[in-house]
């Protein structure tokens, strides 16, 4: 990727004293002046080349605003607590509920205010030290709210092992020893920082590396916070904010609770409701979605997120994916009966044995051993998926190796300069205003702090792993080839999310790895998936956090230890209430021999447990080789390296087609691969909102879409999250979920899910002959 012509940008901070005294200093100035001048422009004038960011991140600073604060800590810390119960609580419900970070970072806003208004300014002695600090530094900062955003985020955050957990004792029902249950939970978690460290550099001072989503929260930010004029006619940022959040608010009663219908709307499900395949192909939920719609935000960015922060190239990249795989690839399989897929439902993440039914695991897993009898497997059958399912597996491996090959073609010079280029170098020639600015005023964080955290923790985890009797099955040498396995990968995936705002997990490919290696042992495979895939997910969680920080000019040292104990006191929150739930609420998870009615089904929960089936009992040999059904499967790690290649040739061919560089294989590839339990409704609504706003807002409306488009993507979230709340408190934890009416069912189309080969019986479904 070319740099910018210093030329091009034009910038005047006083921070930087970026003016020209070359062009302002008298004729009679010494030639000398004159060319250090020129050089200091030439070090200090490019912007950051990215569009996007130069219309949304400011290029001030004040490094006398406070950050770490009694405040900081007050707030943070309770937003935090408050966030990881909730979530943890609501997240074994049939229909779990996340409260994002955004909810936080709106009600701490005035609660920070108060406190500077109210709390006294006079310091406080630390008894025995020369330390003191103030309750009350002076007015609530922007960054001492980032910071609270920061620890708020840490307790909105999932704990990726709480899964292991959960289906440990409420699936497999077995025990597992406290301590190295949360031994594995902490591990998992901070084991991200050592990658973090190691790739911080790249990922965040480089100004291509621009992390999309992080732009939405500097708008919020700055709409919270920099004084503005109000528009004649119009209105501030936080006043259009806080217009759009009431609206959003007040309209999610609707579809949340008077009219859930209108969540998913599936014309062809009004039309042919006698029709299995009429429903197939209308339904929104369960089918291909096609005359499928919505007038609901939640369905638009529940499983995707929100589309207003995802480039435009990106967006038309997933929707030729899903067009791809839902319109082409699924039709051909399903309809010329591959794999027997019309044994099964179209869309399902169950496991199902050869007649059809649900897949008894019991019958083949020996109980003493916790390990596959395949005396038992032999006489009882092999593994079958939906046609979908099974194809998503496939996407996944094709989507590992285009990020790879795409990543080597595309960015790879770029991350060869990176690599040779180090300190003195990266700042001079791949360093941008922002980097600048956080380099001249603050102190970095040292690179020990993040290589102890990665000794200790990688101690940790041969603890949790190795002791206790072995409960988790996973050998050293598993945890320590998981974690070779986020080392390579952390870097090319950070490549792709910083630059798109996608992300390709490694979940796929560390089950594969191990299954292969390790079979028959259902909590080996589930461990070194998780210590592979969530220490890079975590470590992009971390980088992206110090980017966000980058861009709000927060202290280094302040931002990791605000992440530092975040991801601490969040752990131990989220493990404690899941293990206060599983032990005290009987039968959870279990939806055979709980009460009618009872929330407490663990819908997350159960696709974990069906992943530790195919891949920890069963295990790919008996999956994806020819001793399982899925062998073809294989050719998609072949098809995903070479997409990228006659992109990338037609792009050095055709030079001057700069569309042609926009063409994403990995983005393709990973396009639906969400499918299920994502919705073909939720990309239709996000594919439409989001060419919406970011093709023709963006090139129509400009200057609107600057100052109020992540704005708007913000209000909406935190309406619906609301909203969520209270009527999750107010009326569904009491059984309440609407009226009894036609508009309380979403969709409308209940034979989508009905196999359709002959003489397979399926409950509510119609026989066919």
């Amino acid at each position: 990727m070319e740099k910018k012509e210093s030329s091009s940008i034009s910038i005047t901070t006083p921070l930087l004293h970026l003016e020209k005294e070359a062009e302002t200093s008298s004729r009679g100035g010494s030639r000398k002046r004159v060319i250090e001048d020129e050089e200091k422009d030439e070090f200090n004038v490019n912007d950051c080349p990215i569009e996007q960011v130069r219309l949304t991140v400011p290029i001030t600073d004040d490094p006398t605003q406070p950050a770490l604060t009694f405040r900081t800590w007050v707030l943070g810390l309770a937003s935090c607590v408050l966030l990881a119960f909730v979530n943890q609580f609501l997240g074994y419900r049939t229909n779990p509920l996340k409260i994002s970070s955004v909810s936080a970072q709106i009600i701490t806003l005035p609660l920070g205010k108060l406190m500077s208004a109210t709390l006294p300014t006079k310091p406080i002695q630390v008894p025995f030290t020369s330390w003191s600090f103030s309750l009350n530094p002076g007015p609530f900062s922007l960054k001492e709210h980032v910071l609270i955003t920061i620890f708020a985020s840490s307790g909105s955050s999932g704990i990726y092992a709480i899964h292991i957990i959960t289906i440990v004792k409420a699936f497999y029902h077995r025990t597992i020893h406290p301590v190295a249950a949360y031994f594995l939970a902490l591990s998992t978690q901070m084991l991200g920082y050592g990658w973090a460290g190691i790739f911080r550099k790249f990922l965040v001072d480089s100004p291509y590396m621009w992390w999309p989503e992080n732009l939405v929260q500097v708008s919020l930010f700055r709409a919270f916070h920099e004084k503005e004029k109000r528009p004649k006619g119009g209105n501030t940022r936080l006043q259009f904010f806080f217009l759009v959040f009431v609206a959003s608010f007040a309209y999610y009663i609707v579809p949340g609770y008077f009219f859930q219908a209108i969540s998913t709307i599936s014309v062809a499900c009004l039309i042919w409701k006698d029709s299995i395949t009429a429903q197939q192909i209308g339904s929104g939920m369960k089918g291909f979605g096609i005359g499928s719609f919505a007038l609901d935000w939640n369905t638009v960015a529940g499983f995707l997120g929100s589309p207003l922060a995802v480039p435009g190239f990106a967006i038309i990249n997933t929707l030729a994916g899903f067009v791809i795989y839902m319109y082409v690839v699924i039709p051909f399989a399903y309809w010329n009966n591959l794999y027997d897929a019309k044994k099964f439902p179209l869309i399902s993440s169950h496991t199902f044995d050869s007649t059809g039914a649900q897949y008894n695991v019991s019958r083949i897993l020996n109980t003493k051993t916790f390990d596959i009898d395949l005396d038992s497997y032999n006489n009882y059958s092999k593994i079958y998926l939906s046609i979908t399912f099974a194809f998503q597996y496939g996407l996944s491996f094709a989507a590992l190796t285009a990020t790879i090959s795409h990543v080597v073609l595309f960015h790879g010079d770029m991350i060869l300069q990176m690599w040779k280029k180090t300190t003195s170098a990266l700042k001079t020639q791949l360093g941008d205003v922002h980097t600048r600015i956080m380099k001249k005023n603050y102190e970095q964080v040292p690179e020990w702090w993040f290589v102890s955290i990665l000794i200790l923790m990688v101690f940790m985890s041969l603890v949790a792993c190795e002791g206790f009797g072995n409960q988790l099955q996973l050998p050293w040498w598993g945890i320590l080839l998981s974690l070779a396995i986020a080392l390579v990968f952390t870097l090319p995936v950070g490549v792709i999310e910083a630059t798109t705002n996608v992300r390709t997990g490694l979940n796929v490919i560390t089950e594969l790895v191990i299954g292969f290696m390790y079979p028959g042992k259902p909590l080996a495979n589930v461990a070194f998936k998780t210590y592979g895939h969530i220490s890079m997910v975590q470590a992009l969680g971390f980088l992206g956090d110090f980017k966000l920080g980058h861009y709000m000019k927060i202290p280094p040292k302040s931002m990791f230890i605000v992440q530092l104990v975040g991801t601490i006191v969040s752990l131990s929150v989220h493990f404690g209430t899941a293990w206060w739930l599983l032990t005290s609420i009987e039968n959870i998870c279990d939806e055979t021999l709980l009460p009618k009615g009872s929330p407490w089904t663990c819908p997350g929960d159960d696709v974990f447990y069906n992943a530790s089936i195919i891949w920890g009992v069963v295990g790919p040999q008996r999956m994806f080789t020819k001793d399982g059904v899925y062998p073809g499967m294989n050719w998609f790690f072949l098809i995903g390296l070479l997409a990228p290649v006659p992109v990338w040739l037609l792009s050095h061919k055709f030079p001057n087609q700069k569309w042609i560089k926009l063409i994403n294989i990995p983005i393709i590839t990973a396009g639906a691969s969400n499918i299920p339990p994502v919705r073909s409704v939720n990309y239709i609504t996000w594919g439409i909102v989001g060419i919406f706003f970011n093709f023709y807002v963006y090139r129509k409306f400009k200057a609107w879409w600057a100052r109020h488009t992540y704005i708007l993507s913000a209000a909406l979230d935190a309406g619906v999250a609301f909203m969520g709340l209270i009527l999750y408190f107010a009326l569904q934890s009491y059984g309440i979920f609407g009226p009894t009416w036609w508009g309380l069912e979403a969709d409308h189309c209940p034979l989508a899910k009905c196999p359709t080969a002959p003489g397979v019986p399926a409950k509510g479904c119609p026989v066919a002959y």
